[in-house]
């Protein structure tokens, strides 16, 4: 059995206990990407309309479809959708795995410090304004349309994230950042409700939509802006890959090995909330990627490494991601199922499988 010694002095080289087994790493990553390559030709073939393999295949290769409405329909419409999935699913895939490890707590997820709740703060307000209720700025934001709701959203997570970074500057311990972010979360979602009231009921059910989340909405020009913010985040979280391996053993191992625990806090607050308020803006609140990708990571490549993990969660998000995008759009027919409804079906087992595996059974349990 490893020793508490054997696994401090890994992880001061950056690297965990038990190391990652070259091979099954290999593997489990050519594995992961033939799903996501597999996974895009489906998401760019199947739909409403199914589009012949051998002409979404031409499409992607750059050359001209025979029929010009399946090129219509792959490169306008299927095309970012399928983007819009894989960027999510990574961001929320690597923010989970930094909260999980940072909170040391099994069910942490990229929402956790309220971005969610701010992000969904900012749409409430522009539907309130939009049915009247308010005026000013808000009220100038509900005239953009959906351009409105992605910057409402934006700015609400951003409040948030803002709020927090300013807390973790007096907080010491995680678990109390932790809390700060739960009742934030709380109390956003409470200001949610009281606004809800107030609005026209045919706007509150369009925030109600939002609220279940979608990759369909997503346009060329969203993706100019949503890519980017999703590459900074991952390039934040890039930075604290040993730090976050020496913190898996707690924050005084990591102390010892000359870790800034509280830049190393800051910098993954603002990468996951980045990521996390990014992907909320643009896809509205899609839960449990976050949750479970993590822990489908760990199980699949047997390390807790995040040299390994980064990456790794990344893919598997990407590929999750674009599955749950495509049963909920339900090939073959018009039916569109909320998105969240099937993440919450694919996510809720592994959950209780985590929870039923976990040694101590308890809740809060440390990774």
């Amino acid at each position: 059995m490893t020793t508490t010694l054997e696994a401090a002095t890994r992880a001061q080289d950056g690297v965990t206990w038990p190391p990652p087994r070259t091979g099954r790493v290999a593997m489990v990553l050519a594995a992961l990407t033939a799903a996501l390559a597999l996974a895009v030709v489906l998401s760019v073939t199947l739909g409403s309309v199914t589009v012949p393999i051998g002409e979404t295949l031409r499409i992607l290769t750059g050359q001209d479809a025979s029929d010009p409405r399946w090129g219509t329909v792959v490169r306008d419409l299927r095309l970012p959708r399928t983007i819009t999935a894989i960027v999510v699913g990574a961001a929320l895939g690597i923010a989970g795995l930094q909260m999980q490890t940072l909170f040391r707590n099994a069910l942490a997820d990229p929402y956790i410090l309220g971005a969610s709740s701010g992000a969904s703060l900012g749409v409430a307000l522009v539907v309130v304004a939009g049915g009247g209720g308010a005026g000013g700025f808000t009220a100038n934001l509900a005239g953009l349309g959906r351009a409105g709701v992605v910057i409402a959203a934006a700015l609400g997570a951003a409040a948030v994230l803002m709020l927090i970074m300013v807390l973790s500057r007096w907080v010491r311990s995680a678990v109390t950042l932790l809390l700060i972010g739960v009742m934030l979360g709380s109390a956003t979602t409470a200001v949610v409700s009281v606004l809800l009231v107030y609005a026209d009921p045919q706007r509150s059910q369009q925030f109600l939509v939002w609220g279940l989340g979608s990759f369909t909405a997503t346009t060329w020009s969203d993706l100019a802006l949503l890519v980017p913010m999703v590459l900074a985040g991952i390039a934040a979280a890039l930075l604290t890959v040993r730090a976050l391996n020496a913190l898996l053993l707690g924050e005084g191992y990591a102390r010892s090995m000359g870790i800034d625990i509280r830049t190393v806090r800051l910098t993954t607050v603002v990468s996951a909330a980045l990521l996390a308020g990014a992907t909320t803006a643009f896809c509205g609140p899609i839960g449990f990627l976050g949750l479970i990708v993590p822990h489908l990571a760990r199980m699949a490549f047997g390390t807790s490494d995040h040299r390994v993990l980064l990456p790794g969660v990344a893919l598997l998000g990407a590929v999750v991601a674009l599955v749950c995008g495509l049963v909920s759009q339900m090939p073959g027919t018009d039916t569109v199922f909320p998105l969240n409804a099937i993440t919450a079906l694919v996510g809720a087992p592994v959950v209780i499988a985590v929870l039923v595996r976990s040694r101590r059974g308890a809740l809060g349990a440390a990774l």
